[in-house]
């Protein structure tokens, strides 16, 4: 078996256990989906058929991922070392808590500490889990799709699952703090944009579209929709550029494409 890296906790405590999967196709793309999202412990309760090239055609990139999964015979091998085990079930029971949703399902698993192992159990296509299969869960999660038209394909459905998981265990707005580290991103200066101010009146007073005999008005205005807007450095930089182009137009060169020679082109003043 090929050897796959393991997930950055607590993703790799997390198991995915597909029960009596069917079509071999669904257990490559619930593969390919877990790679997608980090995720990297699948086990596999009595499949149909496995392995098998279509598996091995959908999981497309993953197959790593599906070479390691393990295969066993009962879902209570499965679940075995597990410390919490949830069920995913469109079907309404009369009996037991109310479905958690995959937000809040996700949020407990992740916050499980370690080394304790979660396990998200999936039923086969035709008929979910039986009763039986249930009652070995500890709690039960469902998706809230649309009441008209509610099957999900169980690819999809693992993707969901996975996407939330993945949700849970990042840190928060990773990519805003990251751009926020960079220092083209950083919040300008008071300094910095009192100088637009000043520079953006003096050009407007140029150009005639600011009163002379009521200037405060407009810059006042001007002012709110900049403190809205919270300009970053990079774009201020940017407005300050577009300032400058009106206080003295740059004359640019322009290749022609019918002779390959040079002509001026001059912007009105």
């Amino acid at each position: 078996m090929a050897d796959i890296p393991l997930s950055p906790q607590p993703l790799s405590r997390i198991r995915i256990v597909l029960v009596s999967t069917q079509h071999p196709g669904n257990i490559g793309a619930a593969a390919r989906a877990m790679h997608n999202m980090g995720l990297s412990n699948l086990v596999l309760v009595n499949p149909r058929h496995f392995p098998d090239e279509q598996a091995t055609a959908m999981a497309s990139g993953a197959q790593a991922l599906l070479e390691s999964a393990q295969v066993v015979q009962t879902l209570d091998e499965a679940v075995a070392d597990c410390a919490w085990v949830v069920a995913v079930s469109a079907r309404p029971r009369h009996l037991g808590d109310e479905p958690l949703t995959p937000w809040n399902m996700a949020a407990r698993a992740v916050a499980m500490p370690a080394p304790n192992t979660v396990a998200l159990v999936f039923g086969c296509e035709r008929t979910g889990l039986t009763n039986e299969e249930l009652e070995r869960c500890n709690a039960t999660t469902r998706i809230d799709a649309n009441p008209e038209y509610s099957s999900l394909n169980l690819a999809q459905a693992v993707q969901v699952m996975v996407y939330e998981l993945r949700k849970a265990a990042l840190p928060e707005v990773p990519s805003v703090a990251l751009k926020l580290g960079h220092p083209w991103y950083a919040p300008p200066s008071a300094e910095e944009m009192e100088r637009l101010y000043e520079h953006l009146e003096r050009v407007l007073r140029m150009t005639g579209f600011l009163n002379p005999d009521n200037p405060r008005v407009l810059m006042r205005r001007l002012r709110v929709l900049f403190n809205r807007a919270q300009p970053d450095r990079n774009e201020l930089n940017m407005l300050r550029g577009i300032l400058s182009s009106v206080e003295s137009p740059k004359v640019r060169t322009k290749r022609s494409h019918k002779t390959g020679t040079r002509t001026h082109q001059f912007e009105e003043k």
